[in-house]
This record gives C-alpha cells, sequence and structure tokens, in this order.
C-alpha cells in the first residue's frame, strides 16, 4: 500500500513540475517579441528546464542546407554540421519523420552507423530531436547531452512541450514582423505619394504647367542626374530649387 502511495506521489510531483514548467515557459516565449529573440529563448530555456541537457540548438533546413539559426554552445553547430555531413542523425530524422528521435547513447546506436562515432568524438553522448510543428519551415529543436541515457521520461516530456510552444510562438513572432513589414511598406508607399505630391504641386504653381507636365519634369531630371525619383523630388521639397533637367532639347 505504501509502494502504491509513494508512486502515485511521484505522479503526482511529475504532472505538477510538467503544469508549472509548461506555463512558465509559455509566459516567456510569447512574451519574448521578435523572432530572434523568441529563437535565443527557446534555446536557453531548453537547457535551464531540461534538467539532462547541456546544449541546445535550433536548425532548419533551407534548400538542402543544414543552418544552426541559434545554439548555447559551438558544439552544437559541430554536431550539426556531421549530421549534414554524414546524411544521417537524430535531428534529420526527426524533420523527415516529423516525430521525436532520442539517441540514448550514441556509441552504441546502429541508427546513424557514420553520424553515431563522430558525435561521439566529438563528447556527444544523447540526443533528443523535436520537430517543429511548422509545414512552412523543416526544422528540428535538438538537445544535446555529454553523458548516455540523459533524457528520462519527465526530460521527454518536457522537450515535447517546449518544442510545441517554441512551433506557436514563431508562427506568432513571424506573423508580427509580417505585420510590422507590410506597415511599413504601407507608410513608407504613402509617404512618396505625399512628397511627388508636394513637389508637383510647387512645380504647378511655379511654372503653370499641368499634374502630369511637372511629373514629367521630375523623371526628366532623374535620368538626367542619375538618381531616384524619389530624391529628386525630396531636394525640391526641401530646396525649393527646380530639378535640372539638362540642357534643352534642340527643335527639329
Amino acid at each position: 500500500m505504501a509502494s502504491t502511495e509513494n508512486h502515485t506521489a511521484l505522479g503526482d510531483d511529475a504532472a505538477s513540475e510538467l503544469t508549472a514548467n509548461f506555463s512558465e515557459t509559455a509566459r516567456i516565449l510569447f512574451s519574448a517579441g521578435s523572432v530572434s529573440d523568441t529563437l535565443a529563448q527557446v534555446v536557453e530555456l531548453a537547457v535551464a528546464t531540461i534538467e539532462g541537457c547541456d546544449f541546445a540548438g535550433l536548425f532548419l533546413i533551407e534548400g538542402g542546407v543544414v543552418s544552426t539559426l541559434v545554439h548555447t554552445d559551438p558544439v552544437v553547430v559541430e554536431v550539426d554540421a556531421l549530421q549534414h555531413l554524414t546524411s544521417e542523425g537524430p535531428c534529420l530524422d526527426a524533420i523527415t519523420e516529423r516525430t521525436m528521435f532520442y539517441a540514448n547513447d550514441l556509441a552504441h546506436d546502429d541508427r546513424w552507423p557514420h553520424f553515431g562515432p563522430q558525435a561521439t568524438s566529438a563528447g556527444i553522448r544523447s540526443v533528443l530531436a523535436l520537430p517543429l510543428a511548422d509545414d512552412a519551415r523543416l526544422g528540428a529543436l535538438n538537445l544535446y547531452a555529454v553523458y548516455p541515457d540523459a533524457f528520462g521520461s519527465v526530460d521527454r516530456a518536457k522537450g515535447a512541450i517546449l518544442a510545441s510552444l517554441a512551433s506557436l510562438a514563431l508562427l506568432v513572432a513571424h506573423s508580427h514582423e509580417d505585420e510590422e513589414r507590410r506597415f511599413d511598406q504601407l507608410h513608407g508607399a504613402l509617404g512618396t505619394r505625399e512628397l511627388f505630391g508636394q513637389a508637383e504641386g510647387i512645380l504647378m504653381e511655379r511654372e503653370r504647367i499641368t499634374a502630369d507636365q511637372a511629373f514629367d519634369i521630375l523623371r526628366k531630371a532623374s535620368l538626367h542626374l542619375n538618381v531616384k525619383l524619389r530624391e529628386v523630388a525630396q531636394a525640391l521639397v526641401d530646396t525649393g530649387a527646380s530639378p535640372d533637367t539638362g540642357p534643352p532639347q534642340s527643335s527639329p
């Protein structure tokens, strides 16, 4: 009876730990802000909250090339590169199969006969690879340990939670940055339109010409001076000086 009670207590403790980990991880990731800040928080949280994790990194596969976006130690970049060079490894399989891969001891794992021994020589014995749930980007969160059997069931559960939250947080961060980019583009377009209107208005008033004729003067000056049309308009608005359109064309 006592054994059952102890087992239940341990289970409750693990569940409580996972719940607390979920809440705190979500709070940190969704308040990170930019994509780069979110990525940095993901790998830092992995090392800080997952007991067996010594190093962490996050990489993407783009155009067949492995790119390590963030990492907590240079050894992560080295081991990620080994997977790319040998075309095998738990992280590549996690991306391909879209599921978690756990290598409890790379020194004795025949799933990756080339990568395993080289990673072991680099000082890595355990790897927990978790795919990011983003169909638009092939990536994985990779947790590394210097000891074999480093990631127990609670660590693996924490890793799965972190990867899921990281995927959502990155999606939100990307959406925010896309919105900011569209706003900047719209703001820039509106500002340029207003600038051209001011420059054309000055020429229309000064030369008693139409809007089309005023724009033609700006265009000719842009070609003659070999500068952007916006720069010609800005100079006219700032200085009031008529734009240089070059020597007048002689009549035939």
